[in-house]
Order: C-alpha cells, then structure tokens, then sequence
C-alpha cells in the first residue's frame, strides 16, 4: 500500500493515526463484552477505520455526519465522551436513546451526528434535507452521509441522488463497498462494475477511493469537502474496503472464501499505516505502546463510569410524554372581518398567511411552484415566496419525505403536498419509522406537515379516492388532523404548522369546492384535540369527520324531529375523547360514521373506547357505519355503493328504536 503524505504535518499524521486506533481498540474490547454477554449486539467496522476516521477528519465539527453501523470511528472522532457511548449500547440514561434503540441508532445535536434507522436507505434523504437547509442558508457547509453497497439497492437511495443532483445539493454520498451484504456477495447484490459508475446517470461526480488508505481518504475528502463549501453540488464516492468480521457478530463469516479474507487482512488500515510512520520516522514503537496504554485506560476508566450508572427506569407517564415533543399551543384569535370561501380558498390562504409568518418554511410537492398543485392551492406562492421556498419535487415521495426531516434536524419547517394521499405508500416507511419516531428515539422533533388530498366521490378509483387515516392513528408520534369545514382547515392548518411535530392534515377533494363558509380574512389558530359540536341533543350521539360531518348534517335536515348531537371530530390524533364521553353519557346511545371502510378503522377504536369509559350509560350497542371492504371502486354507481354515505340514514333510525 503506498501513502502520499502530501503536505500534511507530523501532527495531523500522528492524530490520523490515533484517531483509527481508538475505534480499533474499543471494538476489542466490545467484542470481549459481547462474549460476556455486557452488550446485546455489535456491528463490527474493523478494518474499516480509515474511511470513518479519514472522512470525519475532513469535516468541520459544525457540518452533520450521517453514519451506519460500522462508522465507530465517525463517532469516537468528534469526541464523544466514551461513557456516553457505552452508556448508549448498555441501554442506560446516559446514552443518546435513553435505552429506547440501540448501538449506532441514535442522533446527537451536540455533535451533528444523525444515526441511522434499520432501514438503511432513508439516510441519503434526510442528508438532502440538511444539505438544502445548508445551501438555503448560504452556510457553505458540506454534509456528509454513509451507506453500504447493500442499502444502495434500496429505492430511497436513488430518490436521494436524484433530488440531490437536480438540485445541486452540498452532498457527499459515500458507499462503503465492503464486499458482502450480510452474507450476499456484491455480484449478486449489482451487475455493474463500479457503484460509482452509477453517478453518471445522475449527472453527478464520482470518485472511487482505497478505503483502507487513510491518507488517499483524508487527503481525497478534505479537497472535495472544500471545493463543495465553494460550489455547492452533490458527489457520489465508493470506498473499496472489505468486512473483517460478520455483519454482526452472530453471523459469522463462513461464506467468506478464507483467501479472500487472507488478501483483505494484508490491507489492515491501521497496520499498513503504522509501519508506513514507523518506516518515515515519524513513530516509534515505544509510542505505539505508549498510546495503546492511554486509550486503553481511557476506554476502562469510561466503562467504569457506565458500569457504575444504575439501570434505567422510567414511568408510563415519562414513555409517553416523550412520543411527541411538547408544544405550547398559542392561540391566535381571529379578526371580525370574514369573508365567503371553499375549503380549497381557506386551504390556500391559511398557507399562504403561515408562509408570510414562518419566514423558514418550505414547501414541497409535486407541481406546486408553477402550476399551482395539481387542485391550484399554491397557485401564485412562487410568484410571492420564490423557487427556493416553494420546491418542484421529482416524483419521488419517499426522498421529499425524508427530506423534509432533515430540513427539521437543520431547524426549518416544511409542508409536503402528497398530491393525493393514496401516493403516501410510496413515502411510507419514512412516515411511520422516521418522522413518527425520532422524538421518541433520540428527542429530535420532526416539524413536518404532510397534505393529504383523500377520498372519494369524485369517481377518481382505487388509487385517488382512498381516506387512510386509519394507517397513522395507529402509529405513535404522529398527529392526524381532518377537517370537514373551511374556517376549521385554515385554523388548524396554521396549528399543524406551528406544531413541531410530524402532522397528517387530511382534506377532503370532494369538499374542496363545494363546502362554502364565512372564514375569518387574518391568520388565527385552532387547537388540535377539540372537536366541534355541531349540533346539541338528548336522544343520540353522532360522531364522524371529514365529508361523513357533512353525511350526516344532511341526514339531519331530512328528520329535524331527531334529537341528535353530533360531534366533529375535527383531530383523530390528539383525540377529544371528553366531548365524546361526556355526549354518550348523556344521550345513552351512539353512532359513529366514517367514509373509510369498516375494519381497522378509527371509529373501531372509537367504539371500543366508548364501551370502555361509557358502558354504564349505554341503551344500546355503539354502532359503526363504515365503507364496504373492498377497495375503492371508479364508476359513479359501483361507488355510491361502497360509500357509507346512503347507509347512515338507516342504520341511525333503527339505533334509535332500539
């Protein structure tokens, strides 16, 4: 292996040289404790270093990182005190997690470090989120993220390259190609010769670099890192390393040809560079003593100080309160002065009036800038707030997605318009695994706003007509908002968007431009978890949102001899499940009607909750009044029979007589 020293000093040298043992040391004694059952899982970078420690070296301190498993040295180099690190792999308070994930799974804003989540290719996402944050901001920052030659399979990392290319993203991707996914070897993992031959496709510059060099990585990083502060644009670089061990250390590395590994062992990062020092007279082998000496002290005075922390213990209470990240809601009254609108021009104006407020708020989505969207809510933003904060996407929900979480690591807010909401499948995993549970993981918010245009009526078919709220209600750390009426969907946009955590505002296409009211002209505000009651009654209680509100508003007007109370739910998540009790408690009887099909839906839960608090008070059994289940079908006749729409009426009746 040749060196090129170039014109770096004996410090720099000696300090590259350090800065790779110490992760090297810490892994053996990890691997020790592993053995003793002291920590639960490890994913082992020995041989390795060089690229974590010769890329992190590169970086200034204030730049973010975003590593995978085998990036130790990415970690150890910006100097985080070892207890906390074996703190974080124990699963005690003084870790990152508080023990709610585990190893590498973990983020820290002290040291603009953003760890991965097991699914390994959103990483490339939430770095182009940060990126465009740096390059909003005229930062001249680089942010620099990880992935393996496996996760570079994964849809999200292509997304990510794109994005990243078409807009010109401060971006330094770099691929550890280390030989082996788990146990799949690369060529049955890609069938081209260089990963980084894929960058051309994407218009972007690639380099290729001996990652068991820690000179060509450091010297090769630091010159690009440089030349992207200056001109911002994204570069694509694989390093060719090898896998010393298993993928983690229960997998072993059987399948491995043992002349492979003989050939890789000759390449040791550490090994070649040391002699390299030794032969240029810049270390002695006293030194080397001497310095294993001191990390290894280190490394034990540290483990002594994790030892000594007592296990963790938390309440129910705590668990809960840290799913979302606590927001005081400010309540902005609105103006006497009000003027006729449709949900879309409420929609429109109360975004447009929180874009003037939130002088960091970016909107993204398909069509949004010129065009307008495709139902014309931004039409006109970019004439007012420029292309920078109103963002033409590719189609590409799960990159936009991811995106939008890293311009909230960087501090920014963001709405996403998913055209429709059906599309959000495409941009699921991150949803449910990275926004809804970051705050949760590490206590870093996820300040994001997903448009969700759903429903049906429209004769739009199976792929634009869907409701899914009921995908969301049930997962922890996000918050669902529906509203049926345009002075609620303006108020509470404008909360959703001062939230900082994640929120999915669902709007009604069929409402859109046939539900007209008096909205208030200013900006004002509604709190989430209040639902509306519409309507005050002895006999029953109706419960619904969204277009069902309007179902049964119309229900009502043809028998205004029922003496119903109907609540509108207005938010599914938070839920106001006191206005719904103290309903039921004084009517005895519910109904609960949703547009979305029967089973797995929200009015189950509902239901359930009402039988639960309220059973003593009931006359009869709660009710649900829900979709068929079966997808959404396209023709007008085909889906007035699926909707629950015509089935409310009946059904209301015979609660009644019961």
């Amino acid at each position: 292996m040749t060196f090129d020293k170039k014109n770096l000093d004996k410090v720099t040298l000696i300090q590259l040289y350090k800065r790779m043992l110490k992760p090297r040391l810490i892994e053996e004694k990890m691997l020790i404790l592993l053995r003793q059952g002291k920590i639960s899982k490890w994913f082992s970078g020995i041989g390795q270093e060089a690229i974590s420690v010769g890329v992190t070296s590169a970086m200034l301190n204030e730049e973010y990182i975003l590593p995978m498993h085998r990036n130790l040295g990415v970690f150890t180099t910006r100097e985080i005190p070892l207890h906390r690190l074996f703190s974080q792999w124990q699963g005690k308070a003084n870790g990152f997690t508080k023990g709610r994930d585990r190893s590498f799974h973990f983020g820290t804003q002290e040291f603009n470090i953003v760890g991965m989540i097991s699914h390994l290719g959103p990483q490339f996402g939430v770095a182009d989120g940060i990126a465009l944050a740096s390059k909003l901001k005229d930062k001249k920052q680089v942010t620099t993220v990880f992935t393996g030659e496996g996760g570079t399979s994964e849809g999200d990392i292509h997304e990510a390259l794109n994005v990243a290319s078409v807009w010109q993203l401060p971006v330094l991707f770099c691929i550890e190609n280390n030989g082996y996914g788990l146990s799949t070897p690369t060529n049955e993992q890609y069938n081209c010769k260089d990963l980084a031959d894929r960058a051309l496709g994407y218009g972007m510059e690639s380099h290729i670099i001996n990652g068991n060099n820690i000179l060509e990585v450091y010297n090769t990083m630091d010159q690009l890192a440089k030349s992207v502060r200056e001109n911002p644009r994204p570069i694509l670089i694989e390093f060719k390393t090898f896998r010393m061990r298993g993928h983690e250390e229960a997998s072993g590395t059987k399948y491995v040809p043992q002349a492979l590994m003989d050939q890789w062992s000759a390449k040791d990062p550490i090994d070649n560079y040391e002699q390299f020092l030794k032969d240029e007279g810049l270390l002695t082998a006293g030194e080397v003593t001497q310095f294993k000496v001191e990390i290894i002290q280190e490394i034990n005075d540290n483990l002594d100080i994790a030892y000594a922390e007592k296990p963790i213990v938390s309440t129910e209470t705590v668990e809960l309160n840290d799913v979302y990240q606590s927001f005081d809601y400010k309540e902005t009254k609105e103006n006497s002065i009000k003027k006729e609108q449709r949900l879309v021009d409420a929609i429109a104006e109360g975004l447009k009036q929180s874009m003037e407020k939130h002088d960091d708020l970016i909107i993204m989505g398909q069509d949004v800038a010129e065009y307008g969207g495709v139902f014309k809510i931004t039409d006109g933003f970019v004439k007012q707030f420029g292309k920078d904060r109103v963002r033409n996407t590719p189609i590409c929900e799960s990159a936009i997605i991811e995106t939008a979480m890293g311009l909230s690591i960087a501090g920014l807010k963001s709405v996403v318009e998913l055209q429709f909401s059906d599309f959000v499948t495409s941009g699921f995993n991150p949803v449910v695994n990275y926004l809804a549970k970051s705050h949760y993981r590490w206590n870093q918010n996820a300040d994001v706003v997903l448009r969700m245009p759903c429903g049906a009526g429209v004769a739009a078919g199976p792929f634009h007509s869907q409701t899914n709220e009921a995908w969301f209600t049930k997962t922890p750390g996000l918050k669902v908002v529906y509203p049926a009426f345009p002075y609620d969907a303006k108020g509470l946009l404008a909360t959703a968007i001062n939230d900082p955590n994640p929120v999915l505002f669902f709007e009604h296409k069929a409402l859109y431009r046939s539900i007209r009211q008096d909205v208030p002209t200013d900006y004002y505000t509604i709190p989430f978890g209040q639902a509306a009651t519409l309507k005050t009654g002895e006999d029953i209680t109706i419960i619904a949102y969204g277009a069902a509100v309007h179902w049964a508003l119309n229900t009502l007007d043809k028998h205004p001899n029922i003496n119903a109370e109907l609540i509108d739910l207005r938010s599914l998540q938070p839920l106001d499940t006191e206005t719904i009790y103290n309903s039921v408690k004084k009517t005895g009887k519910a109904i609960i009607l949703q547009e979305d099909s029967l089973f797995g839906g929200i009015a189950s839960d509902i239901s359930a909750l009402i039988m639960e608090h309220c059973f003593k008070y009931l006359d009869a059994p709660v009710k649900r009044v829900a979709s068929l289940d079966t997808p959404i079908p396209f023709i007008n006749q085909l889906e007035d029979q699926y909707l629950s729409r015509d089935k409310f009426e009946g059904e209301l009746l015979k609660l009644l007589q019961y």
